[in-house]
């Protein structure tokens, strides 16, 4: 075979839309396997726009799903985090108690024993 040519991959015919995973798109798949079969009548018929409602229709339905998808996303990962936080603050509140009392204490005897903050930061007294 010349290097010109190129190989063409076969499309597999029971999977019209490789690119979208079914699992995902469910409530799509009727629209998915309309347009399939209006595609398959002809070249006329996508020539003609006669599909065109049905891969509107499709389009809609996709974009509607994966919105939902994304906005479900995003819930979970706000309530994810909050978790986190609230681990962080409860550990924060284990190792130097209610309101960081103990890291304040702890920085206070810092700055009277070396004259300046534990950041290098001089003390306001200088």
């Amino acid at each position: 075979m010349p290097s010109s040519e190129k190989k063409v991959p076969k499309q597999d015919d029971s999977q019209l839309f490789p690119e979208v995973d079914e699992n995902n798109f469910m409530a799509c798949s009727s629209l998915m396997r309309a347009l399939d079969e209006c595609q398959k009548k002809g070249f006329i018929n996508k020539a003609l726009g006669r599909c065109s409602s049905l891969r509107q229709e499709l389009n809609m339905c996709l974009d509607q799903t994966t919105q939902a998808r994304r906005r479900r996303k995003i819930i979970r990962k706000k309530a994810e985090r909050k978790k986190f936080e609230e681990k962080k603050k409860k550990m924060f509140e284990e190792e130097y108690g209610k309101d960081g009392y103990l890291k304040k204490v702890i920085e206070k005897e810092y700055e009277m024993k070396h004259g300046k903050k534990p950041d290098g930061t001089p003390t306001s007294n200088e």
